[in-house]
């Protein structure tokens, strides 16, 4: 029995920032692009600038919609995420940015985690179907 080729594609955009070990901003296999979790570095500077939970929430949503961009897709094919929070006290201001961007009310997990890469207060990865 003959198995289907399953086509990968592996997405990288430089509006995004580049990823910080051996691993791919997103992959889409199928029509479904499965974004690596992203935290606020800042794309030009390659930096964190933001040093509260908003500003930091708000730019790990721009990342995700610099990579969905780049694949001619919007937020709104969001399906899922996964939040992690260094500090659950930060929920609720985390929520307050996060419910402008995802709109369309995808599923999602969020989790308080004991740290993040770079010192991060917050990461959020996706995944959207075409």
């Amino acid at each position: 029995m003959n198995k289907p080729v399953v086509k990968i594609n592996r997405i990288y955009t430089d509006k995004a920032p580049a990823t910080l070990g051996p691993y791919s901003q997103a992959i889409e296999v199928d029509g479904v692009i499965y974004i690596s979790g992203q935290i606020a570095i800042e794309p030009n500077s390659g930096k964190i600038l933001a040093l509260d939970i908003e500003g930091q929430a708000e730019q790990c949503c721009k990342n995700i919609e610099a990579i969905l961009h780049s694949c001619y897709m919007g937020i709104k094919s969001v399906v899922k995420t996964t939040c992690y929070l260094v500090d659950m006290a930060d929920f609720q201001k985390f929520n307050a940015v996060y419910e402008q961007h995802f709109v369309s009310k995808p599923a999602r997990s969020c989790v308080a985690v004991r740290s993040l890469p770079a010192g991060a207060l917050c990461e959020i990865d996706a995944i959207a179907v075409k």
